[in-house]
């Protein structure tokens, strides 16, 4: 089964957030179950630099108005899966970020950059770039990538399947409808039925009505997202696409985010001896700037600053948690008066609140092995990772019940430590009374050493690698192209009559 996954992010190569740790994590639990899986992403300066055994292996055609791009082609970091990157230097070699300048505005011209991705991505899937393979399956991902089940659905003949992944409605791609001709789609298209949105074009919607079938990242969001609330006005898309419509777990790289290997560490651990996550405590104290006191509870914060992740809800309760004579540490970046805020806050309480404005691979890892427990609420979150890391990593979570934080995280009551299933805190409210109530319970938890330490054994007891999500994936793409796989696993659709039951 050859499959061709197209997305705009993949770490090491670029990142934004989860969308990169599931793009290197997927295909690679792919390659392993024996699909051939081939990536094609954006040629970032960055991706362009830390691309293994890059080699042009082919000029693109001139294409809506860009002549400059190639076809590079080379090995992803440390492993032996194939990538290509679409290297046009008017469209991706730049500074700034991925899709916004040094100055956070978006790039006047983010339409017709992944437009590109996307057309490259077609003639590729339809062998019109002569690299000698074709794929079964082409696996778009997010809005960047939403233009390309459209651009199948217009070949005729044969054609590989598509599959779209929508990791997070509320990121849409909508752009004034005078683009359609520069990103080269008919105005026929620009319908309700088709890609028109409120009067714009959607790439979200391009790939949520024309790929062969459509998935998200967690069978709780999956339903959530068929409503009003959590649909972003997309909810009658998916309700009309239900019977070819699932939602798969997320997992995790083990092997990337393992607390008994991880090089970034001061020191490693593993359930069985947890003795070294005290000296990564310790450590992490320290270089915070942090009052050295191995029984102060420290609590962690890694995520976008922004009011999806409830990050404003943290701010109005951190004198609480200072009260309890407890710590944070907050790594993360995004809505710039939320940084200044939490700025302000660290200035304010020495010692018990360090905050590092921007992300730090290393130092994200460092945080979830020193922290004992870690901040994961969010108003709306279709999987999340961070809650998995800190399972791993024997750090508790404290999460609100909603999308993939409602499949992962169990919370902790009386019948659920007896089974041996509590592994972290559960509230429902989205005010600062369920964040600070959910966090009264974990520190008193915490104080309970015995029980704390039967909690942690629990949560790193947790399986979410991505074997059995991948495996989930390879029968889908079986079954949407005809391809047999020799291992399958049942994926459920969100029938009409379930989601709607479910959604009330």
């Amino acid at each position: 089964m050859r499959v061709l996954f197209v997305t705009a992010e993949a770490y090491p190569l670029a990142k934004t957030g989860g969308l990169a740790d599931v793009s290197r994590a997927l295909p690679i639990a792919l390659a392993r179950r024996g699909v051939d899986v081939r990536l094609l992403l954006p040629g970032y300066p960055r991706a362009y630099t830390r691309l293994e055994q890059p080699r042009i292996v082919a000029k693109l055609d001139p294409m809506l108005g860009i002549a400059d791009a190639t076809l590079v082609s080379g090995k992803f970091p440390g492993t032996e899966l194939p990538v290509w990157l679409v290297d046009s230097p008017t469209l991706f070699r730049r500074g700034g970020g991925l899709y916004q300048d040094e100055n956070g505005r978006d790039w006047p011209d983010n339409a017709l950059r992944f437009a590109f991705l996307a057309h490259v991505g077609a003639k590729l899937a339809m062998g019109e770039i002569r690299i000698g393979w074709k794929p079964d399956i082409v696996h778009a991902n997010d809005w960047h990538a939403g233009l390309l089940p459209l651009l199948l659905a217009q070949e005729k003949g044969p054609k590989p399947s598509s599959v779209f992944t929508t990791h997070n409605m509320a990121f849409q791609g909508n752009f004034p409808s005078s683009i359609l001709s520069s990103i080269g789609i008919p105005e026929s298209y620009f319908a309700s039925g088709g890609i028109e949105f409120y009067r714009q074009v959607s790439f979200l919607k391009a790939g949520l009505s024309y790929a062969d079938r459509v998935t998200t990242v967690s069978p709780t969001y999956a339903r959530e997202i068929l409503t009003p609330e959590f649909g972003c006005g997309m909810e009658g898309v998916l309700r009309s696409r239900a019977d070819d419509f699932s939602g798969i777990l997320n997992g995790i790289d083990d092997v990337l985010w393992d607390p008994a290997t991880d090089s970034h560490l001061p020191q490693t651990y593993r359930a069985s001896d947890i003795s070294g996550k005290r000296v990564c405590k310790t450590a992490l104290q320290r270089e915070h700037g942090l009052m050295a006191n191995p029984d102060a509870p420290l609590i962690g914060y890694v995520s976008r600053l922004t009011h999806q992740k409830m990050a404003d809800t943290i701010l109005t309760a951190l004198p609480w948690i200072v009260e309890q004579q407890a710590q944070l540490v907050l790594v993360g970046e995004g809505d710039p008066v939320l940084e200044e805020a939490f700025t302000e806050a660290r200035a304010r309480y020495g010692g018990s609140v360090a905050v590092h404005v921007g992300y730090d691979e290393p130092l994200a890892h460092r945080l979830q092995a020193g922290c004992d427990i870690l901040l994961a609420p969010a108003r709306f979150e279709p999987c999340g990772l961070t809650q998995l890391y800190a399972l791993r990593y024997g750090t508790l979570p404290i999460v609100r019940r909603t999308g993939g934080l409602a499949d992962t995280v169990v919370d902790s009551t009386a019948e659920s430590i007896a089974n041996r299933a509590a592994t972290g805190f559960v509230f429902e409210d989205v005010g600062t009374e369920g964040l600070i109530a959910a966090t009264a319970r974990a520190l008193a938890f915490y104080r309970e050493p015995l029980t704390w330490r039967r909690l942690q054994l629990h949560a790193m007891a947790q399986d979410f690698s991505w074997d059995a999500s991948a495996a989930k994936y390879a029968f889908l793409y079986s079954k949407v192209s005809g391809v047999p796989h020799v291992e399958e696993a049942p994926v459920e659709t969100a029938s009409q009559e379930a989601v709607i039951q479910a959604a009330s």
